[in-house]
Parts: C-alpha cells; structure tokens; sequence
C-alpha cells in the first residue's frame, strides 16, 4: 500500500511505478532529447516520434545531442565555464539545478519527504533511493552473480569483490574498504584531522554530514 494516498497495488512492481507519482522519480531517459518519464511503455511511444534529424555535436569528443541547449552546457565543461556560483561559499558550476541542490547544504532545507515515514531528502535521488525501503526494490544488479541491492553505490563496491582488485586497508587498525575516500575519512579518525567547521561555534568534524546536522541547531 502507498503510505502517501492509500493506493493498494496487485504486485510490488506496480507499487514501485505508483510511487514515482509522488518522488518524481522518472528513470527512462531518451537518449535523443531531455524527454524524461515515470515509466517504460511512456518512453517507446516517445522515441517513435524522432525522426532523422542531425544531432548537434561537440567538436572536441564525441559527445551529440538533439537538444541545443545541451550542447552549450556541455561546451561550457570543456571552456571550464561554470556561470552559477553561489553566495555563501566558492563553490561554482555549470548547472542552475546543480546550485539550487547545493544551496540546501547551507540551508538545511529537506523539501523532499516519504509519504510512509515522514523521512526527509535534501534531494529527490535520496528520496527514491529510501523509498526501496518500503518496496523492497533492487534494481541494481550483479551480472556475475545473484547479487541485488537498493543502491548503486553498494553495487559498485559489490562488483570490486570479483576483480583483483585489493581494498584500500589502514595501516593502524584492521579496517579495509574499496572506496578510497572512505579510507581517506577513516584515517581522520586516527590522526584527529577535522576538517568541517561550524562558523558559529568551536565544533569540528571529520564528516560534512555531521557539520550540517549540528548546523541546524544554531
């Protein structure tokens, strides 16, 4: 049952496609133009109508796209132009959305939330990945084995797992990962390096999650 407006449904799959309704989430993507929706059969309707039409192309890669507008944003990665900054920090980018996503850091501000539990996202991604809380949706699998999981990042380091690659281990504790930025934080730990600082108080932290937690109590 949908927590959001009591819709029941007959399989876990249609749940799953119901609840993109209320997250937004639209996963099938045509690759000729920014056209984006909720659900497969919407998609193979949608690319039946582009035609032969020339891509615009970027002439340094090999990057093309239908959509003008793309290619100028695109054109700005290799120009290093990044037109949106924000106010309260260096940060800058290409992408209007990809500042407003970053603005909520700052802000504190969670306006993504779950229908079933009250959980709230700072960005819609968060919320559909927690909504495979309630579903039980895994996408995201192992094509080596019967692996699946929620999310992909989990996948990722799954998939390490049938390389030869060796993880990343700390040379003070027994503590191994195949994410070197994992390492990287972990080693804070042992030598005391904080990083994040509240500018309202003497608070420090190795982990930029908790300076935005503690943020919201000033």
């Amino acid at each position: 049952m949908c927590g959001e407006c009591g819709y029941r449904a007959s399989t876990k799959t249609r749940l799953v496609e119901h609840m993109r309704k209320h997250t937004g989430e639209k996963p099938f993507k045509c690759n000729h133009c920014n056209y984006k929706t909720s659900f497969k059969q919407g998609l193979i309707c949608h690319v039946k109508k582009h035609t032969d039409a020339e891509p615009y192309r970027c002439n340094i890669c090999d990057y093309k796209t239908y959509v003008k507008s793309n290619i100028d944003r695109h054109l700005m990665r290799h120009a290093g132009v990044k037109p949106f900054k924000c106010e309260e920090c260096d940060y800058r980018t290409t992408h209007k959305t990809s500042l407003i996503r970053h603005r909520r850091c700052h802000s504190g501000e969670k306006p993504f939330m779950c229908g079933e539990c009250g959980y709230r996202a700072r960005k819609k991604c968060r919320l559909v990945d927690h909504m495979r809380t309630h579903t039980g949706e895994k996408p995201f699998k192992c094509n080596q084995c019967n692996f699946k999981t929620p999310y992909e990042r989990n996948l990722v380091d799954h998939m390490k797992k049938h390389t030869s690659v060796e993880p990343y281990s700390c040379e003070i504790c027994e503590y191994q990962t195949y994410r070197k930025p994992d390492l990287e934080r972990h080693m804070m730990s042992h030598t005391g390096v904080k990083p994040y600082k509240c500018k309202d108080c003497d608070y420090r932290t190795t982990h930029k999650s908790h300076l935005t937690r503690h943020m919201r109590r000033h």
